[in-house]
């Protein structure tokens, strides 16, 4: 899949948002592990501390947890 950027926005703030969305509809489920940094640049075509930036952002926001040497993964979240 495709996402086109607009180079005109930070472009780990619109990458980010992907990710969400990606959680709110399942995509990628509580407990899930999510991309890595490796595979957010080279899916998004960004630097790696782009992509850095964008876990952790989701981090500080509570949408994620790291668990050393096991990935990053989608926190549980109370329903709305």
């Amino acid at each position: 899949m495709s996402i086109d950027l607009d180079r005109t926005r930070p472009v780990w703030r619109q990458i980010a948002a992907v990710v969400v969305e990606r959680i709110e509809d399942g995509t990628y489920p509580a407990g899930a592990r999510v991309p890595s940094v490796v595979e957010l640049s080279a899916e998004f075509e960004v630097a790696a501390s782009t992509a850095q930036k964008v876990l952790a952002y989701l981090k500080s926001e509570g949408w994620v947890r790291a668990e050393v040497g096991l990935g990053t993964f989608v926190e549980d979240r109370p329903a709305d």
